[in-house]
């Protein structure tokens, strides 16, 4: 938990059933066990949360309120692209705890797709940029845990009609 007091970020990177989930969920309740305030969402709850904030005027007290749990967890980041507005905000998280608290975020896309996922190569980069600058970034490989052992989409020798 020393990355909390430091004020550092992790980032797991990885496709889908590799464990991102799993990992940051465990480090927030470890973080919780230690005593510290989490805040847990995916991204598109996040960029929502946001949303209804700043269409009400109170952006800024979101981020303020935000700004006093020492780890937010960002779950998803990637698995729904976001438009221009909600990339803006959802930038405005991250630039806002830059050097202030610590994130974790799972995404299933590398840093090179976030334009994609963001709809602005440049906010993409101005993120990457204040999430990674104290960061761990971990690369998840493999195969999906919910799929292993499975045979979706092929047809048991046994069952073959040769």
């Amino acid at each position: 938990m020393d990355f909390i007091a430091a004020k550092e970020n992790a980032v797991f990177l990885g496709p889908p059933g590799t464990g991102k989930t799993h990992v940051a969920t465990g480090l927030a309740v470890r973080a919780c066990q230690a005593g510290h305030r989490v805040a847990f969402a995916t991204a598109a709850q996040w960029v929502d949360r946001l949303a209804a904030g700043h269409h009400n005027g109170r952006l800024q007290d979101e981020l303020v309120k935000l700004g006093r749990y020492p780890l937010i967890v960002i779950d998803e980041v990637g698995y729904i692209p976001f438009e221009a507005e909600a990339a803006n905000l959802f930038f405005q998280l991250i630039s806002n705890r830059y050097e202030r608290a610590s994130v974790i975020v799972t995404s299933n896309k590398p840093f090179g797709r976030w334009g994609e996922v963001f709809s602005d190569e440049t906010v993409a980069a101005a993120m990457i940029d204040r999430l990674v600058h104290h960061a761990e970034v971990y690369s998840l490989k493999g195969e999906s845990y919910r799929m292993r052992g499975r045979e979706l989409g092929r047809v048991p020798a046994s069952d073959r009609n040769d």
